[in-house]
């Protein structure tokens, strides 16, 4: 049974089960869902809690299955962590994850929780993870993205008594919290943690937020590729002035705008000679909120305007290794800026209701 993790609090309530599996890369969300099962853990007398870490192929698993299988000495029931910070168990693990799985059906005096990341669509197919979803309970973790971190911020605010104005004055202030914290979701909670201890119950003003939060985002090239397939060039200006001041490399923010401009060009030429649309993603492994991404914008990109792309790509590679190109920035990160603008733009335009103003193209530059 797959459920979301802002879900735990009701399915506790109703009594706790004997197999959990916990998946997701948010350290916060991790924390504190592993904190509320052994709440619930506790008051239901489990009271001895081993922890097992996969650390590698040389695993022992037999240790896990007696541990899952067996009571303790100490204590009448007891609670079994283990823990796979890869995400992948082998062929062993996954046989023993499988056994491990049926043993729990019916168990009373040993709880498992199985605690993974984010895992790809393959290994959510796989046997082992079978056997976990279907005799427990999957709780997904998932991230907290932009366009929720305002009201995720407003709910945390909520639980502590606290809140914002209403209107545009409090959705200013949410913004603005979101701005400071964004991709940095446990710094973000001792953030609103700090608001608690400074100022009491009621409403906060935008002068009290301002004075208080630090700027703790966090950016990764990634997220920063997101923003230019969502057409945002506020967020884009941001969060590359903030990946250059994090220290990331421009070599690696260059490779993923670059590879993500490869995959567009590569799906558009395929649904070009008649490929349909869904074959063309499932074959360049493209799915989930990037399907979406590629979905929305493709329709809209010709072929001549992708390669134009994969040009311009190539130009400011060499710069961002330290060549110098006629008619393009020789600083790496200007560089890099007018290499997504145009794509930021061209996105954009697929929006709905988007009017974008966006920066110059290079030749303007």
């Amino acid at each position: 049974m797959l459920i979301p993790s802002s879900q735990l609090p009701a399915h506790l309530a109703k009594g706790i089960r004997s197999l959990y599996t916990l998946m997701g890369d948010e350290p916060l969300l991790q924390q504190e869902t592993q904190d509320a099962l052994r709440d619930r853990a506790r008051q239901e007398g489990y009271t001895e809690r081993q922890v097992l870490t996969v650390s590698g192929a040389h695993f022992d698993w037999s240790a896990a299955l007696v541990a899952g299988q067996s009571l303790s000495l100490f204590a009448e029931r007891q609670m079994v962590e283990i823990r796979i910070p890869t995400g992948k168990p082998g062929k062993d693990g996954g046989a023993a994850l499988q056994q491990l799985a049926q043993a729990a059906t019916g168990q009373q005096d040993v709880l498992t929780v199985v605690v993974l990341p984010r895992l790809d669509a393959a290994a959510t197919k796989s046997a082992w993870f079978a056997a976990l979803d279907q005799h427990g309970v999957v709780i997904r973790l998932d991230s907290v993205e932009r366009p929720q971190l305002p009201a995720w911020i407003a709910h945390r605010l909520q639980a502590q008594g606290q809140r914002v104005a209403t209107g545009e004055a409090g959705q200013r202030t949410l913004a603005f919290m979101a701005d400071r914290v964004e991709g940095n979701l446990l710094a973000a909670h001792q953030e609103i943690q700090k608001l608690g201890l400074l100022y009491p119950p009621g409403e906060l003003d935008f002068a009290q937020v301002e004075s208080a939060v630090l700027n703790v985002a966090r950016y990764d090239p990634f997220k920063w590729v997101e923003a230019i397939l969502d057409g945002r060039p506020d967020r884009v200006l941001r969060m590359l002035d903030g990946l250059q001041a994090e220290g990331t490399a421009a070599v690696l923010v260059h490779w993923a705008l670059a590879e993500e401009i490869r995959a567009l060009w590569r799906v558009k030429s395929a649904t070009a000679v008649g490929k349909p649309l869904p074959l063309a993603l499932r074959e360049q492994r493209v799915w989930g909120p990037r399907e979406k991404r590629f979905e929305r914008a493709l329709p809209g990109l010709g072929l001549a305007e992708l390669q134009t792309w994969l040009g311009h790509a190539h130009l400011v590679d060499g710069i961002v290794k330290g060549l110098r190109q006629r008619d393009w920035p020789q600083d790496p990160w200007q560089a890099l800026l007018a290499l997504a603008l145009p794509v930021c733009r061209a996105c954009a335009a697929q929006r709905p209701n988007s009017r974008p103003k966006l920066g110059a193209t290079p030749a303007q530059r």
